[in-house]
């Protein structure tokens, strides 16, 4: 089969590798799309994934077209979403209900092959079957869905605050549209793109601008969420948050970002500093709210890439040209 292999920092390449066989409670999927976002950025970087080289792509969906000998929940012919979480299911974390922290954090695309490929290998239990009327093409959407998901469980949220985004690209617009539904009164945005502020205001926001200076709110806002994993916007955020408020971090950042707090603000005014790492319990509802259309596939996925042009997609999506980019084998 053919599969993008990144093989070392800072190099990728497409080429044909085995197919892959199941385990005994796995199925392999032929996969329709397979989306890219920053993490895979990370791995091209030489970082999260523990060895290279390794196929990418964490974000697809697709046919199972084979299954182990002890699946009995799934069949040939089924269209499925995967869930790229693999937790060990026996640390502290995973025991405690927190697998997104297990010690041994693994995941399909990350630390085994993923979805950047013909066909991918995944766990039964990581696969959500898909109804009828869902395009399987733009079901890739759903992994980031599950991690919007996952952060508006962490916020927790307020019934009438007013929340404010940095980055309108794929997962701020999600987290725009979540926003919507979880009774935010206001959603402002930021960003330096104007293209990418156009496609906000498309769905609905109430403001867009490119810095909090051009926005009046003396008083901050209720919710802060960082959705870029830039240094500038994390501090520029961590100091709009209203009293009583909360600020997520919710892109990614480079290991080496750092920002300053001021701790006496923090206890002054009851600041909540917090973070959501990927996907926690979260996967089937993103699914099943993705099949009431709280998305527009059409909205966010930009470009549609054969995966032969995968060094350019990754090249592209570096580049922050586009919103969602996928790759179809």
């Amino acid at each position: 089969m053919r599969a993008a292999i990144v093989e070392a920092p800072g190099k990728v390449v497409v080429t044909t590798v085995p197919d892959p066989t199941p385990g005994p409670r796995d199925v392999v999927v032929a996969v329709a799309s397979c989306g890219l976002c920053g993490t895979d950025l990370h791995i091209l970087q030489g970082e999260f994934a523990p060895t290279l080289p390794i196929v990418p792509g964490h974000e697809f969906a697709g046919e199972v077209v084979g299954t182990g000998k002890d699946v009995t929940e799934l069949a040939v012919g089924d269209l499925v979403a995967v869930d790229p979480s693999l937790h060990c299911h026996e640390c502290r974390y995973c025991r405690s209900g927190r697998g997104n922290l297990c010690d041994r954090w693994a995941a399909i695309g990350v630390t085994v092959p993923g979805g950047a490929a013909q066909y991918a290998v995944a766990p039964v239990a990581n696969c959500v079957k898909l109804p009828g009327h869902i395009d399987v093409k733009d079901a890739a959407l759903i992994e980031p869905l599950s991690c919007a998901v996952r952060g508006y469980d962490v916020l927790s949220g307020t019934l009438g605050a007013d929340v404010l985004i940095y980055g309108s690209g794929t997962m701020g617009l999600m987290m725009l549209e979540l926003a919507k539904r979880t009774g935010a009164a206001s959603v402002d945005i930021l960003d330096v793109n104007p293209d990418r502020l156009a496609t906000a205001g498309l769905l609905g926001c109430s403001r867009t601008a490119a810095s909090a200076d051009e926005l009046d709110r003396p008083h901050g806002w209720d919710v802060v969420v960082d959705a870029t994993g830039n240094a500038k916007a994390i501090q520029d955020g961590l100091g709009l948050v209203a009293k009583g408020g909360t600020f997520l971090q919710f892109g990614v950042a480079d290991y080496a970002t750092t920002a300053v707090i001021e701790p006496y603000r923090i206890y002054n005014q009851e600041i909540t500093i917090t973070g959501s790492m990927a996907v926690l319990h979260s996967y089937e509802r993103a699914a099943a709210l993705f099949a009431t259309g709280v998305l527009d596939p059409s909205v966010f996925i930009s470009d549609r890439l054969p995966l032969e042009e995968y060094p350019q997609a990754i090249e592209r999506f570096g580049a922050g040209r586009g919103r969602k980019i996928v790759v179809e084998p």
